[in-house]
């Protein structure tokens, strides 16, 4: 049985090796030219609780699916980003930097995308329903889902090869139909508002993860979840949501303590990490 003040210590969240490989390599090797020593990367993943396997399983696994880069310098191993981890990596970052959670700036207008398949395309249908999904689009009804603005759903999808099975629309409500129902009937409000509440109840105290060893475990653990929840978000328009949506006090909270954790994770990893120059 665990002692009371056991029982008040918070633990670390889960949170999967790759998503805290990315949110690594995006702090840390993204636009600067660089290699990381695969033990360095072990060194740090140690102050996440992650072992030596599953950080060397992780980077193997990312190599093979062309994010990653081997370098041999002597008997070390280095890792740089591919193109496709770049491109990967800066949307990544947009997210997190550039988008927001919180869509103030919606014309009014939406993207449509409805599909009929053959009962055979079981696979593909899921496949394209993920991809739907991770863009921010909601089912609106059978076969038809519908997002906000503007979205390139053209090259999103080009690699599921649809071809006629696919209609892709741009549209305005008209009435009888408002917009307010629109984000209604094709989107879980409720759920999405419980994930930022659940970040919040993580990191808006005076002191978040005590039992994290130090600020550049707390920086790698923050952007995981940040941007594990926005990519979650298909950012509706902020007036059809309610005035205390959490996204909001969720992205000033999550920008105030990236910037307290800057410093000093930044101060560390250069002490922990071995990094090789890559000159073009």
């Amino acid at each position: 049985m665990k002692r009371e003040d056991e029982q008040d210590q918070p633990q670390l969240p889960a949170a999967r090796p790759q998503s805290l490989m990315f949110s690594f390599l995006g702090i840390y090797v993204l636009g600067r030219d660089t290699a990381v020593y695969s033990g360095s990367v072990i060194d740090v993943f140690a102050r996440l609780g992650v072992s030596e396997e599953a950080v060397r399983s992780t980077l193997t696994r990312m190599a093979k699916r062309n994010l990653l880069t081997r370098h041999r310098q002597g008997k070390k191993v280095y890792f740089g980003l591919t193109p496709h981890a770049t491109e990967v990596l800066d949307d990544g970052r947009r997210h997190v930097w550039e988008t927001g959670a919180v869509n103030r700036d919606w014309d009014g207008t939406w993207t449509l995308v409805g599909f009929s398949l053959p009962g055979s395309e079981r696979s593909t249908r899921h496949d394209l329903r993920s991809q739907l999904i991770w863009a921010g689009f909601g089912l609106l009804q059978s076969g038809l889902w519908i997002a906000p603005g503007v979205k390139d759903v053209e090259s999103m999808l080009a690699p599921l090869g649809l071809g006629d099975n696919i209609t892709v629309l741009q549209a305005r409500a008209f009435k009888p139909t408002e917009s307010a129902d629109l984000v209604r009937k094709a989107f879980d409000t409720d759920q999405i508002a419980e994930r930022y509440r659940a970040f919040l109840d993580r990191w808006d105290t005076p002191h978040p993860l005590p039992s994290a060893t130090d600020d550049l475990a707390r920086q790698l653990l923050l952007h995981t979840d940040w941007l594990q929840l926005v990519r979650q978000d298909p950012r509706l328009p902020a007036e059809h949501l309610p005035t205390d949506w959490p996204a909001i006090r969720a992205e000033k909270l999550f920008h105030a303590l990236a910037h307290r954790y800057e410093p000093s994770a930044a101060q560390l990893a250069a002490t922990l990490l071995d990094e090789l120059p890559l000159r073009p």
